[in-house]
């Protein structure tokens, strides 16, 4: 009966979130099983959950961001039908991996972050993204071939992402693992999500000034560690460039 009630209760909790919050993927353990809610369905895990894909990041030296960094948060949202095409491609994946150096770094943004404020964590949306989701996501974008560049890399080119040292993600109340309000969601394409457009969107209304100072203080823990944003995405940021990552590291396929 506990466990039952313990299901419903955290079944009820996404349910009560905003409709881009109510599939974060959430991992209970009972009596040593793990039972995983995604999509808001329960499903009871085997002695080895761990796919094909997965099993790949960890022999190619990926580390599991939530085994690194106690607090933090994941909701990996192509690992849902939450994103902005709709589909779940990363199948058993619901954990998020990065190269163990980026994953060292994050964890020092982390610190810096909670030494602001301990009430506050990190929410991933993304981390390592094989070199074949940057395909489809790049074939699902509804832009013109000539913008597409400003929210997906071109998988000819490849992402930083599909080498494993650029991570997605916000600020979350650990108390609720809800984001703050940073005006937009993941993935919103246009100019409201635009670091770059910022003083723009708010002279327009688009944006507030407690959404800019949400994804300021954002940016500012993610610099004391390295990180660099980019002008298009205010959830995105780089732990190398692309030449150092190509020196340093392989892309993932």
């Amino acid at each position: 009966m506990k466990r039952l009630i313990a299901s419903l209760i955290i079944l009820s909790i996404l349910a009560c979130g905003e409709s881009r919050q109510n599939n974060t993927i959430v991992t209970l353990k009972e009596n040593g099983h793990e039972k995983v809610i995604k999509d808001s369905v329960i499903m009871e895990l085997t002695s080895d959950p761990i796919g094909e894909l997965e099993q790949r990041l960890i022999d190619a030296g990926l580390v599991d961001l939530q085994k690194e960094i106690p607090g933090l948060l994941v909701d990996l949202r192509y690992s849902t039908k939450n994103n902005f095409f709709g589909k779940d491609v990363y199948g058993k994946l619901t954990r998020c991996y990065l190269q163990p150096e980026v994953a060292s770094s994050l964890k020092k943004a982390h610190s810096v972050l909670q030494q602001k404020d301990s009430t506050l964590t990190f929410l991933v949306y993304d981390g390592v993204r094989p070199l074949s989701v940057q395909q489809i996501l790049w074939d699902e974008l509804d832009k013109p071939e000539k913008i597409k560049p400003l929210y997906v890399a071109d998988p000819q080119k490849g992402s930083l992402h599909n080498y494993g040292v650029a991570v997605d993600l916000s600020i979350a109340d650990i108390r609720t693992g809800k984001s703050l309000d940073m005006g937009t969601d993941f993935d919103f394409f246009g100019y409201p999500a635009y670091p770059d457009r910022e003083d723009q969107m708010l002279r327009e209304g688009k944006i507030n000034e407690q959404q800019v100072e949400n994804r300021q203080l954002l940016r500012k823990v993610m610099n004391a560690a390295g990180f660099k944003g980019i002008g298009s995405e205010w959830w995105h940021f780089n732990a190398f460039s692309r030449k150092n990552a190509k020196e340093k590291f392989d892309i993932v396929k």
